[in-house]
């Protein structure tokens, strides 16, 4: 994804169950949990729990990585359950003197196409026989076929494994524990398919809340808002 801003911009970022590598290759970005740190030039973020309002600050150019859920363990050595929640420098992931070549090469680039190609082709290098962990990803489907309702137990029962051993597993694959990324999950998808004509409470059951109380407290500290004020404008969100 490339996120380019001509007169600054702010954007909502909502928890999601991917994890992202970004690339700021012009201008500086902020967020509301620190308005004057700055991201670092390039850095990878972790899975969060609560909503992020980033700043994008006049004339900035950035390229960002979306990793399919677990697939960035394929290309950093560190459990990423280790950085979940916080942007990450790369050079704390991988040599500073390669971050350094990718980023001047990023630079040179006179187009966007030219500059995805070449962080595939600098991912694709990483690579080194690997192969995914069929049991974690069996266990992602699961999770997103059910749209995030789903019981933990209700799934490890169905899995060649016992409890402590699979969470440990998934934590480190995929950066958060399965509970956690049910709930982003069930989230996302209730977010995702909300209707004008459908009621809150209606909302709530659907996605297998049966406290309207407790939905709300997840809503908004996933969110920042309540439903009733998230719903009625809805921010942009990338």
């Amino acid at each position: 994804m490339i996120v380019e801003s001509g007169d600054g911009v702010q954007n909502n970022v909502l928890p999601d169950t991917t994890m992202t590598m970004a690339f700021r290759l012009r201008g500086a970005i902020t967020h509301d949990a620190n308005s004057n740190a700055i991201f670092p030039s390039s850095f990878v973020s972790g899975i969060r729990r609560s909503s992020l309002t980033v700043s994008y600050a006049r004339d900035t150019l950035n390229v960002l990585v979306i990793f399919h859920e677990g697939a960035a363990s394929a290309f950093f050595n560190t459990p990423l359950h280790e950085f979940a929640g916080i942007p990450l420098a790369l050079n704390n992931l991988v040599q500073a003197s390669m971050v350094r070549d990718v980023e001047e090469q990023l630079c040179e680039c006179a187009t966007h196409a030219e500059r995805i190609t070449l962080i595939e082709n600098w991912l694709i290098a990483r690579l080194s026989n690997y192969t995914p962990d069929q049991l974690v990803q069996h266990a992602i489907q699961k999770i997103k076929s059910a749209a995030g309702d789903i019981r933990i137990k209700q799934l490890v029962a169905e899995l060649p494994i016992s409890r402590d051993p699979f969470e440990k597993k998934f934590r480190k694959l995929v950066g958060t524990s399965p509970k956690q990324f049910a709930a982003i999950v069930r989230m996302r998808n209730l977010i995702d398919n909300y209707s004008a004509t459908s009621t809150l409470t209606d909302v709530a059951y659907s996605a297998g809340y049966f406290d309207q109380s407790h939905f709300i407290k997840d809503f908004h500290s996933f969110t920042g808002k309540t439903p009733k004020e998230y719903f009625a404008t809805p921010p942009q969100t990338w």
